[in-house]
């Protein structure tokens, strides 16, 4: 239950870092795609944060939105992993210039979804 709590107030900060500078969000993407370790961090935490969600689905309000969620981020992580770390640093730095226009309408959207998360995880609401 704390856990998602966690992750939609986490959704909610980060998001609010896309409203707020979406210029300054796409260059955070291109500088952490250049450190040594950005893929296997972005693998391990899916992971961990799907495995999270999966384990703590059942005490939510919406138990199978967080279990498909959970799945949702694992299967990410391994498709990560077929997909390469050299793929997936292009592919991070395309992105983050192509969709820069789109990243404070996107911020708006995951705060939004960070809130019904938080809300998710506490069912006595």
């Amino acid at each position: 239950m704390y856990f998602i709590a966690g992750f939609g107030l986490l959704l909610m900060l980060l998001s609010s870092v896309m409203v707020a500078s979406p210029r300054y969000w796409s260059d955070g993407i291109v500088k952490f795609s250049q450190k040594p370790y950005f893929h296997w961090f972005e693998v391990i935490s899916r992971l961990v944060g799907g495995g999270l969600l999966i384990s703590y689905h059942q005490v939510s309000l919406y138990p199978k939105l967080i279990l498909g969620l959970g799945v949702l981020l694992i299967a990410v992580a391994f498709g990560l992993v077929i997909y390469g770390s050299e793929k997936h640093r292009n592919f991070a730095v395309w992105s983050a210039k192509k969709f820069k226009p789109v990243f404070r309408g996107a911020g708006f959207g995951a705060f939004i979804f960070g809130l019904f998360l938080v809300y998710v995880a506490n069912p006595g609401f």
